[in-house]
């Protein structure tokens, strides 16, 4: 008998990043970090930017970063509707490495300017440290960290 699944969707104004039936999801809201399970209650819960970890059918896991967004989660269906969501093994780690300095930078700089400035530029750090975390958990499932 093979385990229960449940339909899982993560969608950005872009495009749909995943859509395939799991196993279960982990994600980080606004109230902390929950799982998701096949006949979890519903549910719909504000994320906020961190790292989405998938277990797929196969036992296989799938990291995805996200900036922000909403989770419904419902009887037989998961759906995320996210700001920004990229898969891990499609991010580049030196870019975000650099667009992270940027951000701190100008964090630094909108320090003294106004507070809807820095909080703009501090959101922008979030993602970007949310898409490293990203990359390092799927580097050290994929057994590839040498750092």
């Amino acid at each position: 008998m093979s385990p229960k699944t449940i339909k899982f969707e993560i969608v950005t104004p872009e495009r749909v990043v995943l859509s395939q039936e799991i196993l279960q999801i982990t994600v980080p809201t606004t109230s902390g970090e929950i799982t998701v399970l096949p006949d979890h209650i519903p549910l719909v819960s504000v994320l906020k930017p961190g790292v989405i970890e998938v277990k797929r059918a196969d036992n296989s896991s799938e990291i995805i970063s996200v900036s922000g967004g909403f989770i419904e989660v419902t009887k037989d269906k998961v759906v995320i509707l996210a700001d920004t969501a990229e898969r891990a093994e499609e991010l580049d780690e030196e870019m975000i490495k650099e667009a992270q300095q940027r951000a701190e930078k100008l964090k630094e700089e909108a320090r003294n300017v106004d507070d809807v400035q820095f909080t703009a530029v501090a959101a922008k750090l979030e993602k970007e440290m949310a898409r490293l975390r990203a990359v390092s958990r799927w580097r050290r499932l994929k057994g590839t960290d040498n750092k």
